[in-house]
């Protein structure tokens, strides 16, 4: 039996701290302290955006802008170049 699986968009450590306009440092600091919902692939961290955006809300900070969205993916373009 095939299992199908649907976690929408995964961003890396650099691509959220650019849609959250913050340094990566601050992203470590977050998971050092619990606070950031992620998940490790090997020695990777990894974000689901929706999941970021619900944690965002219950903090009462709004997501990422458009502008936002388009750092993230400059620093995905230039990462897989």
């Amino acid at each position: 039996m095939e299992r199908e699986y649907s976690l929408g968009p995964v961003m890396t450590v650099k691509e959220l701290a650019a849609y959250l306009r913050v340094h990566p440092s601050t992203i470590y600091k977050l998971l050092r302290q619990r606070e950031l919902p992620g998940f490790r692939i090997a020695s990777e961290w990894r974000f689901n955006l929706e999941t970021i955006n619900r944690w965002l809300l219950q903090r009462n900070v709004s997501p990422g802008d458009d502008e936002s969205m388009r750092r993230a993916e400059l620093v995905r373009s230039r990462d897989s170049s």
